[in-house]
C-alpha cells in the first residue's frame, strides 16, 4: 500500500507532545505544575453556555451556510472591524471551525507549489507545517533580543524576498515569544508587503489578550485592508479552546474561495455554537474581562517567579499569556548540551512541565541562543508561584 508523499512534509503541533509527557508523568502520581499547553483553565463564561444550550432547545442542530450564519458574520464583521478602524461586512467573513484552519485555507487560496511564504520562526509551528504540506517554500525570518523583548529582524525579510514570494505571515502578540511591534514596526512591514505586492495572513489570536494600552492590527494601515486576511478566534478571549470556532475576515474574493474550502472540509461550523457567539460578541463582557485580570495576575506571578531564578532575566510583557526566557546560563550550570534534556529534567526533578523553542519551528542554523517557553493561562497563580520556587531549586543546583 502507498501514501501521498507530500505526507512527510506535515509538520504537527509538538507541544501537545510535551502534554502527554506530563499527563504521563502525572498519572505517577506527581503534582505537574502545567506550563507547557496555551489552553485556558477558566470555565467559558455563563451567558455564552446558556445561549449554546438555548439554540441546541431551539433545534439549531443541522446544517447552516458553509461560511457561516448571517447574524454571526455580521456581529463578527462590526467587532473586527471597529476595533480595527476598518469597514467589514458580511460577506467579508468566513466562520471557521477555530482559528487554525485560517492558516491552512489562506495558504490554499494564494498559493502555488512552488510559491514561497514568510513566516515568523520560532512561531507557532502550523504555518511552517501548512505552507510545505502545500508545496510551498517556507521562509523563516526571525526576532532580535531587545531590553523590552524581541522586534522583528526587517533586514531577514527583506532579504529574503524573491519573484516567487506571494505572501508574509504575521502575528503580533506573538506566540511563543510574546512580541508585540512598535507602531513603527509595523508600518515598515505594511510597506514591504505593499512594494512586493505580498498577500499577509495577520494572526490576530492575542489581539484581545492585551493587558495595557491599545491594540493594533496591521490592517489598519492604509493598503492593507485589500491584501490582508484576518485569523480570528473565539478560544483566548472566551476561554472556549475546545468549541473550535473562528473566522477569517477579508477582501469578498479571497473570503469566497475560503468559503469554497470551507463546503469541501467540514460543509459548515456548527450551528447551534455559530448562534451562541453572537452572544459571546454582542452580550455581558464581564465575562472574558475577568479572564484577562486574572491573567493579568498570573502574568506578574509569573514574571516575578522568574526573575527571581539565578540566570534568567526577563521583562514583562503586555499581551499574550507566553514568556519566553533564554537559558543558557541554565543549561551551562546543569551541564547539558540539549534543552530537550534541560527540559526533561525540570519535569523529573522539579515536576514543573514547559516547551522549548524547539517546539516552535525548526531552529535555524546561526542561533546560538536557548529559549523555553512557559504559558499561564492554565495553571493558578498560587501553582505558578510554587511550581517556580521548584523550578529555582532545580536550577540553582
Amino acid at each position: 500500500m502507498k501514501y501521498a508523499k507530500q505526507i512527510t512534509n506535515l509538520g504537527t503541533e509538538t507541544a501537545f507532545a510535551v502534554s502527554a509527557q506530563a499527563k504521563d508523568w502525572a498519572s505517577k502520581g506527581h503534582k505537574v505544575y502545567p506550563f507547557h499547553l496555551g489552553d485556558l483553565n477558566f470555565k467559558t463564561p455563563s451567558n455564552i453556555i446558556e445561549a449554546t444550550m438555548r439554540a441546541i432547545q431551539e433545534g439549531k442542530t443541522g446544517y447552516c451556510p458553509s461560511e457561516g450564519i448571517l447574524p454571526l458574520r455580521e456581529a463578527l464583521a462590526h467587532d473586527v472591524g471597529s476595533r480595527r478602524g476598518v469597514i467589514y461586512g458580511p460577506d467579508n467573513v468566513a466562520i471557521q471551525p477555530g482559528g487554525k484552519p485560517t492558516i491552512g485555507k489562506f495558504i490554499a487560496a494564494i498559493m502555488n507549489p512552488g510559491d514561497e511564504v514568510l513566516y515568523p520562526n520560532p512561531g507557532y509551528p502550523i504555518y511552517e507545517s501548512q505552507i510545505e504540506y502545500q508545496g510551498g517554500r517556507a521562509l523563516p525570518y526571525d526576532y532580535i533580543k531587545t531590553e523590552n523583548g524581541f522586534d522583528i529582524n526587517i533586514q531577514k525579510i527583506k532579504d529574503s524576498i524573491s519573484n516567487k514570494t506571494v505572501a508574509l505571515i504575521y502575528n503580533n502578540y506573538q506566540n511563543p515569544i510574546s512580541a508585540e511591534s512598535s507602531k513603527e514596526e509595523m508600518e515598515e512591514i505594511a510597506k514591504i508587503a505593499i512594494e512586493n505586492n505580498l498577500w499577509v495572513l495577520a494572526d490576530d489570536a492575542y489581539y484581545e489578550i492585551k493587558y495595557d494600552g491599545k491594540s493594533r492590527s496591521i490592517v489598519e494601515i492604509p493598503g492593507m485592508r485589500d491584501r490582508t486576511v484576518v485569523l480570528y478566534t473565539f478560544s483566548k478571549k472566551y476561554a472556549m479552546t475546545g468549541w473550535r470556532v473562528g473566522g477569517s475576515i477579508g477582501p469578498e474574493k479571497i473570503i469566497k474561495i475560503i468559503s469554497k474550502l470551507n463546503v469541501n472540509a467540514e460543509s459548515c461550523t456548527t450551528h447551534f455554537i455559530q448562534d451562541a457567539m453572537v452572544e459571546a460578541l454582542n452580550g455581558d463582557q464581564s465575562g472574558p474581562n475577568e479572564i484577562l485580570r486574572r491573567l493579568k495576575k498570573r502574568r506578574d506571578v509569573a514574571v516575578s517567579g522568574l526573575n527571581a531564578i539565578d540566570g534568567i532575566e526577563i521583562s514583562t510583557p503586555e499581551s499574550t499569556f507566553y514568556l519566553f526566557p533564554k537559558v543558557n546560563e541554565i543549561l551551562k550550570r546543569k551541564g547539558f548540551e540539549s534543552v530537550e534534556k534541560l527540559q526533561l529534567g525540570a519535569l523529573k526533578n522539579a515536576n514543573v512541565s514547559f516547551c522549548t523553542r524547539d517546539h516552535f519551528g525548526r531552529p535555524q542554523q546561526d542561533e546560538v541562543d536557548y529559549y523555553i517557553r512557559f504559558a499561564y493561562s492554565g495553571i493558578s497563580a498560587e501553582d505558578i508561584e510554587e511550581g517556580l520556587k521548584k523550578l529555582k531549586t532545580y536550577f540553582e543546583d
